[in-house]
């Protein structure tokens, strides 16, 4: 079976029946754990950004406490999934704002909480991340840009 394109997908669901659209969200939802949480950021927080990264924030305060520190790789590891955790919640939003206020916040409890920062893998993740705030602040308005670009001097 061969995958359409999005605008193909784009007019077929326009022909559909309105009543069906909710049957056919929930058996999408149904079958990956990321559509379903998707689902949920659309429906019931996309209305309310601030609130939203605030839960992020606190989900990413509790990966951080619960970090292992036994060793460089078992860290490597953990902030690996605490960063892939904060990338999928980044999608999920699409803003560019609060991508930049999501991964300063993660370099900010990476560099205050982080073991083995001295480690040559852990450094350049968190450097790629740094870049990565950079590259995604040029997006951002002027305005916006100089008030980032001071939380970023403080990163290096």
């Amino acid at each position: 079976m061969s995958t359409v394109s999005l605008s193909e997908l784009r007019r077929a669901l326009r022909n559909i029946p309105s009543d069906d659209l909710p049957d056919l969200c929930i058996r999408l939802a149904r079958y990956k754990k990321e559509n379903k949480e998707l689902l949920s950021y659309l429906l019931f927080e996309a209305d309310d950004e601030p609130e939203y990264i605030r839960k992020i924030k606190i989900e990413i305060d509790q990966q951080f406490k619960e970090l292992n520190r036994s060793s460089p790789y078992l860290a490597k590891k953990n902030i690996r999934k605490i960063l892939n955790f904060t990338t999928q919640r980044i999608r999920y939003s699409g803003q560019k704002r609060t991508e930049v206020e999501l991964l300063i916040y993660f370099c900010n409890k990476f560099r205050r909480e982080a073991p083995f920062r001295n480690n040559l893998i852990i450094k350049n993740l968190y450097l790629r991340q740094v870049l990565r705030i950079k590259k995604t602040i040029l997006t951002l308005h002027e305005d916006l840009q100089f008030d980032y670009g001071e939380e970023v001097k403080l990163l290096e």
